[in-house]
C-alpha cells in the first residue's frame, strides 16, 4: 500500500485554491475535506493486511479438511489490480501543454520589441507619409517592382 501511496502525486492545495472562483469556494472546501478524510483513512491502514491464523480455525471448525481447503484456495487466489491506462496519456498531454506554453512564451518575448516600437512611435494622426514609411518599412512604395502604382500598366488590362 505504501508503494502505491508513494507513487501518487501530492496535491498542491494552495495553488489549487488560488485558481478556484469565489462562487465555487464551498465546493472546493467540500472536495478538500473529503480528500483529507480519505487520505487519513488510507494512511491509517496497514501496508499489508493481518495474516490469517489458520491454526485457530482448524481447532474451531468441526469439519475436518474444510480449513485446509480454504487455506489452499486463499493462497492461490490472486486479486487482479486494474491496469493504469490513463497515466501515460495524461503525462503526454502534460508534456504537450508544457511545450505549447514554452512556444507561446517565446512568441510573446519575440513580440516585445514590436511593443516598444508601438509605444515609442508618433501617433497616427500626427504622422506624415515619411514617418509612416520610416516606422513601417513594408508600407514604402517600391517603384522598381510597381512602377505604375496605383494604376495598372496597359499590357495587364
Amino acid at each position: 500500500m505504501a508503494g502505491r501511496r508513494a507513487a501518487l502525486k501530492a496535491i498542491d492545495w494552495v495553488a489549487f485554491a488560488e485558481r478556484v472562483p469565489p462562487n465555487q469556494r464551498t465546493m472546493f472546501n467540500n472536495l478538500k475535506t473529503r480528500s483529507d478524510a480519505i487520505s487519513a483513512k488510507l494512511a491509517s491502514l496497514p501496508e499489508k493486511p493481518a495474516a490469517i491464523d489458520w491454526s485457530y480455525y482448524r481447532s474451531a471448525v468441526a469439519k475436518a479438511g474444510m480449513v485446509d481447503e480454504f487455506e489452499k484456495k486463499f493462497s492461490t487466489l490472486k486479486v487482479p489490480e486494474p491496469v493504469d491506462t490513463q497515466t501515460a496519456l495524461i503525462n503526454s498531454q502534460e508534456a504537450e501543454a508544457v511545450s505549447v506554453s514554452w512556444r507561446n512564451l517565446i512568441k510573446i518575448l519575440l513580440l516585445f520589441p514590436q511593443l516598444d516600437k508601438f509605444k515609442n512611435m508618433i501617433p497616427f494622426d500626427q504622422m506624415t507619409i515619411e514617418d509612416l514609411n520610416e516606422t513601417f518599412p513594408e508600407t514604402k512604395l517600391d517603384k522598381v517592382k510597381h512602377p505604375y502604382w496605383p494604376h495598372k500598366p496597359i499590357a495587364e488590362l
